[in-house]
């Protein structure tokens, strides 16, 4: 995936995971808010640490 791509991926993925952060705030739940904070950053860690998955073309390998 091109990068350009990867880091408007990355600041819509922030901003959820902001906007859910601050309504779990707003109804007074403190743990599952946490949770929605990390989730948010490792949902964006994970996308660019680990690769996109790249399916082979068997036709190609048997020839």
């Amino acid at each position: 995936m091109p990068p350009h791509i990867k880091a408007m991926l990355s600041l819509a993925c922030l901003a959820t995971a902001a906007a859910g952060y601050v309504f779990m705030v707003y109804l007074g739940q403190r743990g599952p808010s946490y949770a929605v904070a990390f989730l948010g950053l490792f949902a964006t860690a994970a996308m660019w640490i680990f690769p996109e998955v790249v399916k082979k073309d068997l036709n190609q390998a048997r020839k």
